[in-house]
Order: C-alpha cells, then structure tokens, then sequence
C-alpha cells in the first residue's frame, strides 16, 4: 500500500461495502489490562495498544509460515477489525495465559492475540467487557519528540479510550503498509516508537489532506461511518 490514502473501492478501512465483505470476516483481538487501584494513562494505554499492534505484524509467527500466518493473512483479506476489552485480576490472568504478545508501557499494559473469526472468541476472552475503558491523563502529554513518529487524533470526536485504542492500531498498521521494507525494519529495530497525541484543529485540517495515511471507520460503533479518526505521521512519509 502506498501512502496516497485516498480510500479505493477496496480499501480496508473504507465505510462502504466492498469485495472484503464477501469474505469470513476476522478481528485482532486486544485486551488492556485496567486494575481498579491502579488504571493506566489514557495515552500511554493508546500508545501501548498502537505498539502492539505493530509486534503482531511483524512478529515472526505472523508472516511466511508461522503459527499465525494464516489468520493474520485471512484477517487482513477481509476488513481490519480490532476489538479492544478490559480485564483485571484473575481475569488478565486467564487472558494472558492465551497465545499472545503482550506490551508493557509506562503504565499500561497491553495483549494482542493472533486474529479469529467474528463469532469465534476464545471463551476467555469473550466474556471480557468491551465498555468501561474510560481512562484519563494525570497530567497533559508532553509534546511528540519532533523525529517521531505521531498517530493525531481527530480533535473533533470523542470516542471512549478502548475505541481510540483500535483507532491508533489502525493507524500503526496503515504506516506500517505504507514504508518500504528498510523503513520498517528500522522502526521494528528501533522498538516502534512513537506519540499518539490530539491534534489542533487547524493541523487536523492539513494532515487529512496530507495524502498520509488515514483511518476513515467503518462506524460500527461510537461514531458515523465515513468519519476521519487518525493520520499517521511517519519521518519517513513526510
């Protein structure tokens, strides 16, 4: 995928039908860990997940053939769903007892599964919940170091933590697609970094018609199909 982000009938993220609904459709599952004493920070929690996203790509289970090659190949041929849910206690205990990858932040912590089918959750975590991801910054985030690569949300939405979560991941994975195999390897080798940060207004207008690469959600929760979430800004697609 090249980084013109203007979506084709095809487009994975596009809100209108396409030859990607025709097939079995698949979800990346993502559970954040959120303690009742201890919750995470809201954009570190966002951070995390965009991270984790990206090791799911890149890890060597998920491409030629490994383990997860398969799914990871079926999931990325239909839509690209990502479902975020909560777990505490016991049960992140269970959930991280699943195949998986987890990603430790500052404060957050983050499991991503290999993807499965709509109706086929692990039954540990299906039973997790979806709502309740509600989280907060004790303090502004800092400005995003200026060689770093920043997933901006769009400052005019307002979407719960778990929803702005599988946004980021969309956006990671959109950047991902969009650089060549040395710019990947250097950001896989670097250790993804990156900033998810909100944008100003007046930037948000500029970097939707950047042609960098744009998440436009399909509006199966939250908000309207169609709406525009998260530019990615990657050095090596300025």
């Amino acid at each position: 995928m090249t980084p013109e982000q203007t979506p084709t009938a095809d487009h994975p993220f596009r809100p209108h039908p396409s030859a990607r609904d025709a097939v079995p459709q698949f979800v990346l599952p993502l559970v954040v860990r959120i303690e009742k004493a201890a919750p995470p920070a809201r954009t570190d929690a966002l951070e995390t997940a965009a991270r984790a996203v990206l090791l799911m790509l890149a890890d060597e289970r998920s491409v030629g053939e490994g383990e997860w090659a398969r799914a990871m190949r079926e999931w990325q041929d239909a839509r690209i769903r990502k479902v975020v849910r909560r777990a505490r206690g016991a049960e992140w205990r269970r959930a991280e007892a699943l195949p998986g990858i987890t990603v430790v932040g500052a404060s957050a912590q983050v499991r991503v599964y290999p993807p499965v089918p709509l109706d086929g959750w692990p039954k540990d975590l299906a039973r997790l919940q979806v709502s309740g991801t509600d989280l907060d910054d004790p303090e502004p985030p800092s400005p995003a170091e200026p060689a770093a690569p920043v997933l901006w949300l769009n400052p005019d939405l307002g979407m719960s933590a778990g929803k702005t979560m599988a946004q980021a991941g969309h956006a990671a994975q959109l950047a991902w697609w969009a650089l060549s195999e040395t710019d990947r390897d250097a950001w896989r080798n670097a250790g993804f970094p990156l900033a998810v940060r909100t944008a100003a207004p007046p930037r948000w207008e500029a970097l939707v018609t950047s042609g960098l690469p744009l998440v436009r959600d399909a509006g199966f929760t939250e908000i309207a199909p169609g709406s525009c979430t998260v530019v990615a800004e990657h050095p090596a697609l300025r």
